[in-house]
């Protein structure tokens, strides 16, 4: 095992629940501005006309806004049912249910599109989600999944110890072994991309003014590092032959 991988004893789906419910989505509130870098990434991706979106772990449905702004057909599933009385406010119109990511409400190849933005590494069952995954996705549907990275270079020294999620659920992986895992599940890393939504003034001026500069430095330091020391990276994804 990658000795940055970071594990913990294995939580139940229940505990897993009440923790986004009370914890992470708590103090969740609707919202219609949706983030810049999740415009960016929707115009990336286009064309989106007609287009059936399923995002993973879905949240309060910024990333499913910022796609069916562009015409996206939108679904989700989330396991927090919070998350998603707000993301149902913004996209009345979309289909979304609450559940865990290894059980997909869906029928066989329904979706052009899968994302999961992340959401992976905090499954109680990364591979089996995938699984999922691939099982609900038309022929020659993409998948696009962001995730973090074990070789981060702050983890690596010794200066980032996880998202809030780690509280319940985290496990890191090296770029390597992400890839290994989504082909034990049926999926080919077609591009990959660093995430540099990070580089933003509501990121830097996030904690006390004090630790502004520090941040602000890690932010543009993204610009420069290669991948493999990246915090977070997109994977583009397309079933193997």
């Amino acid at each position: 095992m990658d000795p940055q991988l970071k594990t913990q004893e294995t939580p139940d789906a229940a505990t897993v629940r009440e923790f986004y419910e009370r914890v992470y989505y708590a103090n969740a509130t609707a919202s219609s501005a949706i983030p810049a870098h999740y415009r960016r990434l929707a115009k990336k991706l286009q064309p989106w006309k007609g287009q059936r979106l399923l995002d993973v772990g879905c949240g309060t449905g910024q990333w499913l806004g910022a796609a069916a702004a562009l015409g996206a057909v939108p679904a989700g599933i989330d396991i927090s049912q919070t998350a998603l009385d707000i993301c149902r406010k913004a996209l009345p119109d979309s289909e979304l249910h609450c559940g865990p990511a290894e059980q997909l409400p869906f029928a066989d190849r329904q979706f052009d599109v899968v994302s999961c933005f992340g959401a992976l590494e905090h499954f109680l069952d990364s591979h089996g989600a995938l699984r999922e995954m691939v099982r609900v996705a038309k022929p020659g549907a993409i998948f696009i999944l962001l995730v973090p990275n074990a070789g981060f270079l702050p983890s690596r020294l010794g200066l980032y110890s996880g998202t809030h999620q780690a509280d319940i659920r985290e496990e890191v992986r090296s770029l390597s072994e992400w890839r290994e895992l989504f082909a034990s599940a049926g999926l080919s890393v077609r591009h990959r991309w660093r995430d540099l939504h990070v580089i933003s003034p509501s990121w830097i001026s996030r904690g006390p003014w004090y630790a502004w500069p520090v941040r602000a430095a890690q932010a543009f330091a993204l610009l420069f590092w290669p991948l493999d020391w990246q915090y977070q990276v997109y994977h583009l994804c397309t079933v193997k032959r």
